[in-house]
């Protein structure tokens, strides 16, 4: 069986907590944001870190609607503030609510760590360009040689078949003699 915290003891628990994780909160103040309107038990503007612990005791549930709440939680999620809430309907000890909140802490810290590496490579990644034309130093104008002319390839002579040779013929002698396609004048 848990021991159960009312909301003053939950919620000087969780400002000490938030304290030392460096966050300057400001204890019942009146949150007025993307249309929500309700005290909120712990908040620090700067960060935008804070906590609310709902319970009758105070009539949060009355004052945080679930409209409200969901309209928080699509805030929360596109990073633009970081909300820890506890509902008195779940009972917790004050061993659970210190692990529940450190687990949120460290969630949020993660959160902001990655987002100021985003920035920083955006950053880097905008000055890269100009940073590296600055450091550039001009190359020299290559000089124009003059091209080798291409070499003439000998004109295409279209493809004729060889002349059939003609079969050797024999002289009055009876030598072979090849036949030429000129005969000196005058012999036969």
């Amino acid at each position: 069986m848990y021991d159960t915290l009312s909301e003053t003891e939950g919620c000087d628990l969780l400002a000490r907590l938030f304290t030392k994780r460096g966050y300057a909160l400001k204890r019942n103040v009146q949150f007025r944001e993307y249309g929500v309107e309700f005290h909120i038990d712990g908040w620090d503007p700067k960060a935008r870190v804070g906590f609310e612990f709902l319970t009758s005791e105070d009539e949060d549930h009355d004052d945080l609607t679930l409209e409200e709440y969901k309209t928080l939680t699509a805030a929360q999620r596109r990073g633009e503030l970081a909300l820890f809430v506890i509902d008195e309907v779940e009972p917790l000890s004050a061993e659970a609510l210190v692990a529940e909140a450190h687990e949120f802490l460290d969630e949020v810290a993660d959160a902001a760590h990655a987002r100021l590496k985003a920035d920083a490579r955006r950053k880097a990644a905008k000055k890269r360009p100009a940073a590296a034309a600055a450091t550039r130093r001009p190359v020299a104008a290559k000089s124009k040689v003059a091209a080798k002319p291409k070499a003439r390839k000998p004109a295409r002579v279209p493809n004729k078949k060889p002349a059939a040779k003609k079969p050797a013929t024999k002289n009055r002698t009876g030598r072979a003699v090849r036949a030429t396609a000129t005969r000196a004048k005058g012999r036969r």
